[in-house]
């Protein structure tokens, strides 16, 4: 019914609307079950992704999309990964891809059997061991320069040329700072986990 009034569904692999679907349905239960709220609809040109599967090849730094083909990537791709699916994501100007795999967890020996662990406001994490892991700093390095794009961008015409430039620089930087908080918080969850095992 939706095909023949729109072509541009032969021109896509068959696979992106199909997850759109799946994705659809899964927020649909998650809002019938009072997990999350009533999934809200996507706006063109804001968190943009799409999800494939099927034929899927990787190279040194190039992978092979169903439909579109050998794209090049900044990256350099693991060879002898087979992904199951792959989503296809823009932020802040940039593509990103990301791989969903099977692997079998693999179980390493450990050099100590118990580390004791410091959750600091200073630094990150202490071990007992003596080790210290230092927190990103990342707002105060980069407050200076998203101040000062950020200044330069009110005196611009909104939605000319340059507008949309220096949108865009603030855009990765915000990514940037966002990224590195990502990280931060990633590994203090990680030491707040090993402080609850090790008890």
């Amino acid at each position: 019914m939706v095909k023949p009034k729109n072509f541009w569904y032969y021109e896509v692999s068959k696979t992106a609307p199909q997850y759109a679907l799946r994705y659809l349905s899964l927020a649909w239960k998650r809002c019938f079950s009072k997990v999350s709220g009533q999934p809200k609809f996507k706006k063109k040109g804001r968190d943009d992704s799409f999800t494939l599967d099927g034929s899927i090849s990787v190279g040194f730094n190039h992978i092979k999309l169903p439909r579109i083909g050998w794209i090049k990537t900044f990256e350099i791709l693991p060879d002898h990964v087979i992904p199951k699916s792959v989503t296809i994501s823009k932020k802040a100007g940039r593509w990103f891809v990301s791989f969903y795999l099977e692997t079998i967890p693999q179980i390493s020996e450990k050099s100590i059997d118990v580390v004791g662990v410091d959750l600091g406001v200073k630094s990150l994490a202490t071990l007992s061991t003596g080790e210290v892991f230092v927190g990103a700093k990342s707002y105060r390095k980069l407050e200076s320069l998203l101040s000062r794009l950020q200044y330069l961008n009110r005196h611009k015409t909104k939605f000319s040329n340059n507008w949309k430039k220096a949108q865009l620089k603030v855009a990765r930087l915000h990514s940037r700072i966002a990224n590195i908080r990502k990280d931060t918080l990633h590994k203090r969850a990680y030491f707040s986990r090993l402080k609850t095992t090790a008890r």
